[in-house]
């Protein structure tokens, strides 16, 4: 077990190892659909995570890679399909972490915050442009900054 998660219930501490999930089909699907090479890009993404994640996020990316493409495929099937539907179902579970990054240490809530930024950066900038690079779509940037998940103080 993560160290820092001991003072959560396991339900919490799934929250945690969905929500890089959920920040990848929120930005991949911003568009209105998720098709096959979004789904590669996001899967891709998280894959990169688990090696150039900071260091005290290693393990729980680790964690979180191993079921990442299973997960991510099951929540796309289970969500809804429809974009506005979708996005209200993401944001209410990623509004979660207001309740449950206060429990844990403060410098791994802020580092795991960032590194869900920053994932959902990578997954928006990889998803369309010039070859599709660097360029992020009007959906995607006003979704990117998970405005839903409040700073930690």
């Amino acid at each position: 077990m993560i160290p820092e998660f001991e003072p959560l219930r396991e339900d919490e501490i799934q929250v945690l190892l969905q929500a890089p999930v959920y920040v990848a089909i929120l930005i991949a699907g911003a568009d209105g659909k998720i098709d096959k090479s979004e789904r590669r890009e996001a899967i891709e993404v998280a894959r990169s995570k688990q090696s150039r994640s900071r260091e005290q996020l290693h393990d729980f990316y680790k964690l979180v890679g191993e079921q990442f493409e299973s997960n991510f495929n099951k929540l796309v099937d289970d969500l809804p399909s429809g974009t506005d539907a979708r996005i209200s179902a993401i944001t209410s579970e990623l509004r979660k972490l207001n309740f449950i990054l206060p429990k844990i240490d403060r410098n791994f809530a802020i580092k795991f915050h960032a590194s869900l930024k920053d994932l959902a950066k990578k997954i928006a900038e990889a998803s369309g442009g010039v070859l599709g690079y660097l360029s992020v779509s009007y959906e995607e940037s006003r979704l990117m900054e998970l405005k839903m998940i409040k700073e930690i103080e």
